[in-house]
């Protein structure tokens, strides 16, 4: 039986590409249409199938070379004799490349401005796209990537949005399926005392200051009367709705539901502690989506008036004063809560700055409209003593803004960060590596170093946010369910949803000085945004960070109302790999804060003409 060489095919216009990744090794047995490998050029990512079922001989490429057409991937042992077809050259059909990501205007002949592009190479169905950046915690070493053991019976270790994620995706490829969670209902942190309750209180707060602001412009509704009770029913009503939604979606899915602490027997059961009793599960494979608890500081006093983020969502009686420890997005954002409800805030922060990991333009306004409301923000200063007294917490700071006096505090919500639950599921009976600091290791297809074993969300490291943990969970389950999936997002948007609202993605400005990435900035004012200023808000700003050869998108921020749901747009154009025109000349609705986008753009490309920059002329 003869061997069958593997080729790269037609590439289009594209004279060489980059090999980012490569998925078999000699003697891997291929279905057809198996990805082998992922080209990446300056507009897409494609995968190149596998022409037909076998066995890899010998591998030709690997991470980081180059290849053109016609060039050698691999030698292929068909599967049985009469099944090797002939080699797969340079414009064959049968191996076309699948593009991932192409850009928004690629594969047209001509964009709505006349300008030319070139056509990108034929497209065809392939699975989904791999990522050659895996998702685990700094100084982690990756686990090895071998295949996970057939198998029906899948345990899900928590239900918070990754690990609901992984249960119905893994019902709905046809595992058998046990969620266990240890809080009375669905949904985890983020949807009981995180994400949902947090962003309900906080509309509550935008609609008191949009009233307050608007008597500047002849409408004023007078002092807003806060009814606590009311309030915190109402929150719990929106985290009801959605409990139960979660609860009619696991009966749909015939997914059984076990309340109870989850921890490894062995690599191959659980035991379940819940109610008084203790029960022992065995699975074939298992996905832990355990989640995170807030971070605590050492020598805190055990008083009710020092909380987390768990209890200021309680929304109890509500103090005259409030010390928010941490400058971070929890902290920030119960601190607008608290504020707009008429508590005189202070918040410190260890760091020189609020929004660690932020670039400083896109902190600005937030901070700048905050320190002109806010009691006190102490940058620099690190809390170094708190005592419980009849009075209140009484609090002793150092540091460049400490007060020179200690100071009484009705109530101190400490928002220090979060710490992985790692460590508390008895992983080490299961064989699963864990690190000092509880975080698991995983590789692009989210395995531990255990290969049945998977682990999604906070425990496999930053960011620690939803959204990322709801994709990990359906790579985890679809892995599990047999199919070559991999966590392939280039960015991972992160929002804080203050007043003013902050939001980035992709490489911030300050990465960017730091790595010697050469980059070009297009920016636009929101004091130039006609529906900022009809919305009275005129303390933003949208920045996009572009490649400073290809013009490709590699990060943005914004500033301002709505930032939350502008960045999307920007995540997408990342993903898709589009340059500065191809958002340039998308036509956004007039007028909205989404233009800021398109602006930013084209004032790096120098064809604004809503603001004067005499950087460029076309």
């Amino acid at each position: 039986m003869s061997d069958v060489e593997v080729r790269v095919p037609d590439l289009g216009d594209f004279a060489s590409v980059d090999v980012i990744d490569v998925h078999v090794k000699p003697g891997d047995s291929i279905e057809p249409e198996a990805p082998l490998l992922t080209l990446e050029t300056d507009k897409a990512s494609m995968d190149v199938p596998a022409p037909q079922a076998g066995t890899v001989v010998s591998v030709a490429v690997k991470v980081g070379a180059k290849l053109a057409a016609g060039d050698l991937i691999l030698t292929l042992r068909p599967a049985q004799a009469g099944a090797a077809k002939s080699a797969l050259s340079a414009g064959a059909a049968p191996g076309s490349a699948k593009p991932q990501g192409a850009s928004a205007s690629a594969g047209a002949s001509a964009t709505a401005a006349g300008g030319s592009r070139a056509p990108e190479s034929s497209a065809r169905p392939a699975a989904r796209r791999p990522s050659s950046v895996p998702v685990e915690p700094a100084g982690a070493s990756t686990p090895r990537a071998t295949p996970a053991p057939a198998g029906p019976r899948l345990v899900v270790i928590g239900a918070g949005p990754g690990g609901y994620t992984a249960a119905f995706r893994a019902a709905d490829l046809g595992l058998e399926v046990t969620l266990v969670e240890r809080w009375p209902t669905l949904g985890g942190v983020c949807l009981n005392v995180g994400c949902i309750p947090s962003k309900a209180l906080l509309h509550a707060a935008r609609v008191i200051e949009e009233a307050h602001d608007m008597g500047a412009h002849g409408i004023a509704f007078g002092a807003p009367q806060i009814d606590t009770l009311k309030l915190r029913n109402w929150k719990s009503g929106v985290v009801r709705q959605l409990t139960n939604g979660l609860e009619t979606l696991a009966k749909q899915r015939k997914v059984k539901v076990i309340r109870g602490t989850a921890r490894f027997a062995s690599a191959k059961r659980v035991e379940i502690d819940g109610d008084g009793a203790r029960e022992t599960l065995e699975f074939d494979q298992c996905i832990i989506a355990a989640g995170s608890e807030p971070a605590v500081l050492p020598n805190v006093p055990n008083d009710p008036r020092v909380i987390d983020s768990t209890g200021a969502l309680e929304l109890g009686e509500l103090p005259q004063r409030m010390l928010v420890i941490g400058g971070g997005i929890i902290g920030l954002e119960m601190a607008t809560v608290y504020d707009a409800l008429g508590v005189k805030v202070s918040v410190v922060e260890l760091t020189k700055t609020l929004l660690p990991g932020c670039d400083r333009d896109l902190v600005k306004p937030l901070e700048k409209r905050i320190r002109a409301r806010y009691e006190a923000i102490m940058l620099g200063t690190k809390v170094a003593k708190l005592e419980a007294a009849t009075a209140g917490i009484t609090v002793h700071f150092e540091g460049d803004e400490a007060p020179k006096e200690p100071q009484v505090y009705g109530l101190v919500l400490v928002a220090v960060g979060r710490s992985p639950n790692g460590r508390r599921i008895a992983a080490e009976r299961a064989g699963v590596e864990v690190n000092e600091r509880g975080y698991i290791a995983v590789d692009k297809q989210q395995r531990t170093n255990v290969p049945h074993i998977f682990a999604i969300g906070d425990v496999v490291g930053q960011p620690m946010l939803a959204h990322k943990a709801s994709h990990e969970g359906k790579v985890a389950a679809e892995v599990a369910a047999g199919l070559k999936s991999f966590f392939d997002a280039r960015v991972v948007p992160a929002v804080a949803y203050t007043d003013p609202e902050v939001a980035w993605v992709g490489l911030t400005e300050e990465d960017a000085k730091a790595r010697g990435v050469a980059y070009e900035k297009g920016s636009f004012p929101w004091v130039a945004s006609a529906r900022s200023l009809t919305l009275g808000r005129s303390d933003g700003l949208t920045k996009l960070l572009f490649d400073g050869t290809t013009k490709r998108l590699l990060g943005a921020g914004i500033v301002g109302t709505n930032a939350g749901d502008l960045i999307a747009e920007a995540a997408l154009a990342i993903e898709m790999g589009a340059d500065a025109e191809d958002v340039g000349l998308t036509i956004h609705p007039h007028p909205t804060l989404s233009e800021t986008l398109a602006f930013s753009a084209e004032a790096a490309e120098g064809t604004i003409t809503d603001l004067y920059v005499p950087k460029k002329r076309h």
